[in-house]
């Protein structure tokens, strides 16, 4: 299959899973995925993850809204190349009046290595272009914060992200932050 893949059954609204393969048009002169590329993956998959609770693109145009990307902040620690099944999981951490959180992490599939991490603010705005509430129906979902013994209640709480379908290499070394923040504030 050529795009995501996601798991069947109820959509956990706390973590989704995803499959990437690595095509040849996302790599960069050095043959691995471009920086950017992953940022594509990771609001593709937040994207997927809504429109499987059934807050796609009919539930924004009947709550007049939707949400955008305010700030990544990304963390690469091993390139991605041609070839390669990425795992993606997406975890909301907060859910406030106008804005969410989430941390999204890529795995690679073959070596179950951590390949970059990303927390990333959205924000609800209305179709007007300016920002607005979020729509209490899915506020409601968010409202009391991920059970504590859950991956989202887990990485709030201080620890690092693990998730159940990619374990992390236990020697891999730091990378640099790469920091992709919106300039306007």
């Amino acid at each position: 299959m050529d795009g995501l893949q996601f798991g069947d059954g109820p959509t956990d609204a706390w973590e989704f899973h995803g499959r990437w393969p690595v095509r040849l048009y996302e790599l960069d002169s050095n043959g691995h995925v471009n920086n950017a590329v992953y940022l594509n993956y990771v609001e593709q998959v937040a994207l997927e993850h809504v429109e499987a609770m059934g807050f796609g693109r009919d539930w924004y145009r009947t709550n007049h809204g939707g949400w955008f990307v305010r700030e990544h902040h990304a963390t690469y620690y091993r390139p991605a190349t041609f070839g390669d099944y990425l795992l993606l999981t997406t975890i909301p951490l907060r859910m406030g009046a106008a804005t969410g959180e989430r941390h999204t992490t890529i795995h690679r599939e073959s070596d179950q290595v951590l390949l970059t991490e990303v927390r990333t603010l959205w924000a609800w705005v209305r179709d007007d272009g300016r920002p607005g509430r979020i729509p209490e129906e899915l506020r409601r979902i968010f409202r009391d914060g991920p059970p504590p013994d859950s991956t989202a209640g887990r990485l709030l709480a201080g620890g690092r992200i693990a998730p159940t379908r990619a374990p992390v290499a236990e020697d891999q070394p730091a990378a640099p932050a790469a920091s992709l923040a919106s300039p306007a504030r």
